[in-house]
């Protein structure tokens, strides 16, 4: 949370509260326009254009509602050459659930893969429980429709988004096998669609079977050190008891 803001897609960021601050990244990422999300939502810098949206990091915070607003923002700042940086307090929940929402609707990703992707350019990213649900519900409910009207209002889309996310998942996938994220690189050849899933799926069950294991193991050892405690002092009993019978 504290290595700055990262770039999701071109022309996409997030960041912390800190990093909506800091002018030379605001400088450096060319930052335009600015997604601010949290309790205490207001414009900072003069010369940027904000949207601020008033929101607690609380899984009962319904956050779809802000959905629309916040994709038009976004993607009418990118079209017209614009950089936006959208963050909450920490760039962790908040911020990050409004991001993949804007994925899943100028892509054909559902809200894991957009999770996800967000994941291979930012792993700090984790949006509670609320707001992943309220990323599902999105999906299941009113995905289509905003996608269609997202189209009709910007009909020429030149970004090759769902590309750039296909090499957040693959170095999503290289963070799950290696626990390091990898740099991004012109050599990192999108993967295609849901390919990386299965292997991902291979180490997230591996990862639960190693920690049955060690659980196990820990349990044993409990019960071990347990009888061996039993035993030394029943040695130690037997020593105080002979000691007592030859006084």
């Amino acid at each position: 949370m504290g290595n700055g803001m990262n770039k999701i897609l071109p022309g996409l960021y997030i960041g912390n509260f800190r990093d909506a601050k800091d002018n030379k990244q605001l400088n450096d990422n060319n930052i335009t326009h600015i997604v601010a999300v949290h309790d205490n939502a207001k414009k900072i810098i003069e010369d940027k254009e904000y949207l601020c949206i008033l929101a607690s990091d609380s899984p009962d915070q319904d956050l779809t509602k802000y959905f629309p607003q916040v994709i038009k923002f976004i993607h009418k700042a990118r079209l017209e050459g614009g950089s936006v940086l959208v963050h909450c307090l920490a760039g962790v929940s908040r911020s990050v659930t409004l991001t993949a929402a804007y994925i899943m609707t100028v892509t054909d990703l559902g809200w894991r893969d957009s999770l996800n992707a967000i994941r291979g350019a930012r792993s700090v990213a984790n949006p509670n429980f609320g707001f992943q649900k309220q990323l599902q519900n999105y999906e299941n409910e009113h995905l289509e429709e905003e996608r269609k009207k997202l189209k009709a209002m910007f009909p020429t889309n030149p970004f090759n988004d769902e590309e750039e996310c296909r090499i957040n998942l693959h170095c999503f996938q290289e963070y799950i096998m290696t626990g390091t994220l990898p740099s991004r690189s012109n050599d990192l050849y999108p993967l295609p669609h849901r390919a990386y899933q299965g292997q991902v799926k291979k180490e997230e069950l591996k990862k639960s079977q190693l920690e049955k294991v060690d659980n196990s193991i820990s349990r044993s050892l409990h019960r071990h050190n347990r009888v061996r405690r039993k035993h030394a002092i029943g040695k130690l009993v037997d020593k105080i008891d002979a000691s007592i019978s030859e006084i």
